[in-house]
């Protein structure tokens, strides 16, 4: 039974109900993520994108006091125009949900929505993590946390470059979760498929990675698997090119103060304004190659349920 502040949509629902693939998506990337009316026209394509390979999209978004899996398109417009959404990620539920406000949500606030609904495939950006400077500043992402406890698998191109990714990828083999990259043996980091890190694991069809879900969540491994889907590399950035931005980034977040949940979009914003645009036009790119390979897998685990 659906937890009653829970809200799951008739197509979502029936999706679930029949065994269909189902894939969640998250709405910062709306509320926070992008600018007017970029956002809205990103999420709308993102949802077709899944509907164009076979499974039903999600987008997950909390207002009038409960958690809604699966948003109209009206709504997700409203996310992209409106000033007063808040940034929800779990310690932040309580509060948005109790006081009835608008909140786009986080990786970590929309997995564990996925996972109280019955979603287990999940696809996003770029997932937070340990943030440069961690040593002092303390500043991990609660998306790790919330990786280690809960089962549903993460699409993304990696680790947002912003941040430490040695320490992120330690981080995650602490916590036990799988981190595996489709077709090549680098790991990926948001703007660019190479990071100069190698990947945990490798795999190359949606076919193996359904049947590596399957395998850890029959066993009662509970939490995440990080399925890090490479931007194509006609699309991305260089990683030397996207480091001279992320730099003066940093120092400009250090110098206004930026902390805590701020911190990521305004290094986002602060980049695609340094770049005219161009990271912003990958991160969209990006988004629709996760979605794309999101669908895919929720096709091949739904098809290989026992």
């Amino acid at each position: 039974m659906i937890h009653p502040l829970i809200e799951v949509n008739r197509e979502v629902l029936e999706a679930l109900q029949d065994n269909k693939p189902v894939v969640a998506l998250e709405s910062t990337i709306i509320s926070h993520g992008m600018p007017w009316p970029k956002n809205a026209a990103t999420a709308l394509a993102v949802e077709a994108m899944i509907r164009n390979n076979g499974a039903i999209p999600a987008t997950i978004a909390l207002f009038n006091g409960k958690c809604h899996v699966g948003l109209t398109p009206n709504q997700i417009e409203y996310f992209g125009k409106a000033a007063d959404v808040w940034k929800v990620s779990l310690r932040d539920m309580p509060y948005v949900l109790s006081k009835k406000l608008y909140g786009g949500t986080t990786v970590a606030a929309t997995m564990r929505i996925a996972a109280m609904a019955g979603i287990k495939i999940f696809a996003t950006g770029g997932i937070g993590g340990v943030h440069r400077g961690a040593a002092t500043t303390m500043d991990i992402s609660a998306d790790l946390t919330e990786m280690g406890q809960t089962s549903v698998a993460v699409i993304s191109a990696g680790v947002k470059s912003i941040l430490d990714i040695g320490l992120t990828l330690e981080y995650l083999e602490t916590k036990g979760i799988p981190v595996v990259t489709i077709g090549q043996d680098e790991f990926p980091c948001f703007y660019s498929a190479k990071s100069g890190y190698t990947t945990p694991l490798r795999l190359d069809t949606p076919a193996e990675i359904a049947s590596l879900l399957h395998a850890k969540w029959s066993l009662g491994l509970e939490g995440s698997v990080l399925i890090a889907n490479p931007v194509p590399a006609e699309l991305g950035i260089g990683t030397e090119q996207m480091e001279e931005h992320i730099q003066p980034a940093l120092a400009a977040a250090a110098e206004q103060n930026i902390k805590g949940k701020e911190v990521t979009p305004f290094l986002l914003q602060y980049i695609a304004a340094h770049t005219a645009g161009e990271s912003l036009k990958t991160n969209i790119d990006l988004i629709l190659n996760n979605a794309k390979a999101a669908a895919a897998i929720a096709v091949a685990f739904a098809d290989n349920h026992p």
